[in-house]
């Protein structure tokens, strides 16, 4: 059920989100510069907001990026930004952890804007993290967190690691329950949450490597040449460290999200994730699953109709 159906009163802005296209550099909670574009509504003035979350490589000026911006911009005001590594995004991009710190800071931006309400789209990369973004700031995990304030908690950063394994429904371990307090702490924010999630061409689990593209992908993240190619050929700076301890998965994410309204999307086409990764996120909690006929892998294949019944469910979420 979305806020306004709730019967919640939102103030908006209309001075902030109206006078037009609005660069800015963002600071995460761990002190990450990062680049973001505020594009207000096409149709006029709107308490909604969307925040796009790009793959792996990509950025906020990247052609795809743009024309997904344009199409939600037909129906509420849009927030594209680089994540770390990324563009004119400071930092190294972690692959998927501490992105989630990137998105809460452009969540909490949105918000500062005026807009009431604020959901979240991600593809590839960017649907795992706004599926841990739903997760850890929102939701059944950030109640839990609350009753393990005290707990200690390790800093830490980095990109793979050693393989740890968690329960779907367990409680979040110290390193997720510091992001959630991060996400708390973020300055100039009301509220770093969402109000909605969907997912495209989203992982269901960490290290899968079964298929052509993402060999190639394990290959460039974790091979010194294979970040040389990264950084000089995909314009992508990664870090060179193992996470540790291994991130919340996409498919642990998932039961946490609820009340929040979530959407699966993936193409049948997926050249990198094969269908059994949105047949697995379906399954770990309460969501709606869309399998697109003749679909492939994230922005760059998602054409303007998809986008538009993209922002048509996140609008009535």
């Amino acid at each position: 059920m979305s806020s306004v159906a709730e019967g919640r009163c939102h103030h908006v802005d209309v001075s902030s989100i109206t006078d037009g296209p609005r660069r800015a550099t963002l600071r995460t909670s761990d002190g990450v510069r990062i680049e973001a574009l505020h594009q207000p509504c096409t149709a006029g003035v709107t308490d909604l907001a969307i925040v796009v979350a790009h793959g792996f490589t990509g950025s906020v000026d990247r052609p795809a990026v743009r024309r997904a911006a344009g199409v939600f911009a037909g129906r509420a005001g849009v927030v594209t930004f680089s994540f770390r590594g990324h563009g004119r995004s400071g930092g190294r991009s972690t692959v998927g952890d501490r992105e989630v710190l990137d998105l809460a800071a452009a969540v909490a931006w949105a918000r500062s804007l005026g807009y009431g309400r604020v959901v979240t789209v991600g593809f590839s990369m960017g649907g795992s993290v706004v599926l841990r973004h739903a997760a850890l700031y929102g939701g059944a995990a950030a109640e839990r967190a609350d009753e393990h304030s005290g707990e200690h908690t390790r800093e830490h950063e980095g990109r793979t690691g050693a393989r740890g394994v968690r329960g779907a429904h367990d409680v979040p371990d110290a390193r997720d329950l510091r992001d959630v307090h991060e996400a708390r702490d973020i300055r100039g924010a009301r509220d770093a949450r969402t109000d909605a999630v969907a997912a495209v061409s989203a992982p269901a689990r960490w290290y899968y490597q079964g298929t052509a593209p993402m060999r190639r992908l394990h290959w460039v993240v974790t091979r010194p040449v294979g970040r040389l190619v990264g950084r000089y050929g995909l314009r992508t700076r990664i870090h060179h460290k193992d996470w540790d301890p291994v991130p919340l998965s996409p498919v642990e994410a998932v039961p946490l999200i609820a009340p929040t309204p979530l959407l699966i999307v993936h193409g049948d086409r997926d050249a990198y994730f094969p269908l059994d990764h949105p047949r697995m996120l379906a399954a770990a909690g309460p969501c709606e699953l869309w399998l697109e006929p003749g679909m492939g892998h994230a922005e760059n294949a998602a054409d303007d109709g998809l986008l538009g019944r993209l922002a048509d469910w996140l609008a009535r979420a």
